[in-house]
């Protein structure tokens, strides 16, 4: 996500902070700008210079801006779940970005619907909107107020009104969002490389459970609850997600993933000639193992930039198509050679078995392998898309298990203890339910499951009323 408000050129510095972002989605992107009096918006499928041409950037005129690039993790990959979102409404024009997963949107949904709310998108952001759409008697400030306490789970949001940028983060602070100035303007980014290609400055992160607004009055924050949260940041972000540049409760992400690979060294050792990374996101990781174990580092795979992070994309096809053609190996580097391999994660197992098949086929003597977090074995339920046990490779293998799947004369993964001490973080200020299956905000799955029931159940009475309708008329 990201916001600008104060610059005559706001569209296109949201064009740009996308551009930065593009590691975070890649399915579509949008961009709504107002003048204060008008939204003008775009929205598409694809990457951000595939969606935004300059004549269309054009159109888009005034002095805030919103933009996001969207990774679906709830509702389908399609263009009605687009973001921003936006509405008309008794309030105004608003429009919200938002990062993370609600834990409660189908509750929320079901309430929504029985008071008579029609939903255009699959997508759980839309609830926000529709909480924020309705009548303001107390203020908008009052509506957001009320709005923020009644969800659940993870969200970072950039909210933009005919007037106003806001900008929130949950109260556990799950999602980075982070705020910086250029010039006389305020920015809003889901992470500092997007300021630094606008050129701006990185004043603070937001704290979890604050919102802050800008308008011509300038800018204020304030704590929505009245209680403090636990924290709980997504330490998958400094793992993976983050972009190595990018600098995160005052940490740079690439200094992190160093020391993790360094930590990982220390307790996964080995006789080997070389260690060759993963890129993008394993090479930090593999250049802090070489630094602590003495072994020569070579970037051994060449990527394709042309493919996007195959992780992120929404289906297996996809993800097996871009494991064939992301990475290109240099033979001479592993030929005859005990090769050290080491990445960020293994989720699927479909990326790493295809690395260590090719190191093999290139001639080389050992691999092993080498993994900068701990296993997977709990679904994410906040924003990453870790949806269901069964697809985690960690909860239907033992370590040996999947050694043997890889075809990997070894295999370590970096303890969680060693991954929150290269962090420089406490354990309790994270949320690490992907590994040790403790969630920060309880969720229901068989609530949810009942809602969806109970949907298909309305759906499937609808559908069997209108036939018994239609063959009604037949007979007449």
């Amino acid at each position: 996500m990201f916001g600008i408000y104060g610059h005559p050129n706001a569209a296109e510095l949201t064009y740009c902070g996308l551009y930065a972002l593009q590691h975070r989605g890649q399915e579509s992107a949008g961009i709504v700008a107002s003048d204060g009096r008008q939204f003008r918006a775009h929205r598409g499928m694809g990457l951000v210079p595939q969606v935004f041409t300059g004549s269309i950037l054009h159109e888009l005129t005034g002095h805030v801006a919103i933009g996001h690039t969207r990774y679906s993790t709830t509702g389908e990959s399609h263009l009605r779940n687009a973001q921003p979102l936006t509405v008309d409404c008794a309030c105004g024009q608003l429009a919200i970005a938002h990062n993370g997963n609600l834990t409660n949107a189908l509750a929320l949904r079901e309430e929504l619907e029985a008071q008579g709310s029609i939903f255009q998108t699959t997508a759980d952001s839309e609830v926000i909107l529709h909480l924020m759409a309705r009548p303001a008697q107390e203020g908008r400030e009052n509506l957001l107020r009320q709005t923020l306490r009644r969800l659940e789970g993870a969200y970072s949001l950039v909210i933009l009104t005919e007037h106003e940028l806001i900008g929130v983060r949950d109260p556990f602070g799950f999602r980075p969002l982070a705020l910086g100035k250029l010039d006389d303007a305020w920015v809003l980014a889901s992470e500092t490389c997007a300021f630094d290609l606008i050129r701006a400055t990185h004043v603070r992160d937001l704290e979890p459970g604050e919102v802050v607004i800008v308008n011509e009055q300038g800018l204020r924050s304030f704590q929505v609850f009245s209680e403090p949260h636990r924290r709980a940041f997504c330490i998958f972000e400094y793992v993976y997600f983050a972009r190595p540049d990018s600098t995160i409760r005052d940490r740079n992400v690439y200094r992190v993933r160093v020391e993790m690979g360094r930590q990982l060294a220390r307790e996964a050792p080995c006789a080997a000639d070389v260690v060759i990374p993963v890129p993008d996101s394993g090479t930090c990781a593999g250049l802090g193992y070489a630094l602590e174990s003495g072994l020569p580092f070579e970037m051994g795979f060449v990527r394709n930039h042309y493919v996007g992070r195959s992780f992120l994309q929404p289906s297996q096809v996809i993800r097996d198509f871009d494991v064939r053609v992301k990475l290109n190996l240099i033979q001479e580097l592993v030929k005859d050679r005990r090769v050290v391999i080491v990445d960020d994660s293994i989720v699927r197992g479909t990326t790493a078995r295809q690395r260590v098949n090719n190191l093999k086929q290139a001639g080389a003597r050992e691999v092993h392998v080498r993994v900068s977090c701990p296993p997977h074995r709990h679904p994410c339920v906040y924003g990453i898309d870790f949806p269901d046990r069964s697809k985690l490779m960690a909860v239907t293998h033992t370590t040996d298990e999947i050694r043997r799947y890889l075809q990997a004369d070894s295999l370590a993964y970096l303890s969680q203890e060693g991954m929150v001490k290269a962090t420089g973080w406490p354990a309790e200020s994270f949320c690490m339910a992907c590994y040790d299956g403790q969630y920060p905000v309880p969720y229901d799955p068989a609530l949810d499951k009942h809602i969806m029931d109970r949907r298909r159940q309305r759906v499937q009475s609808l559908a069997e009323l209108l036939d018994r309708e239609a063959q009604q008329q037949r007979l007449l």
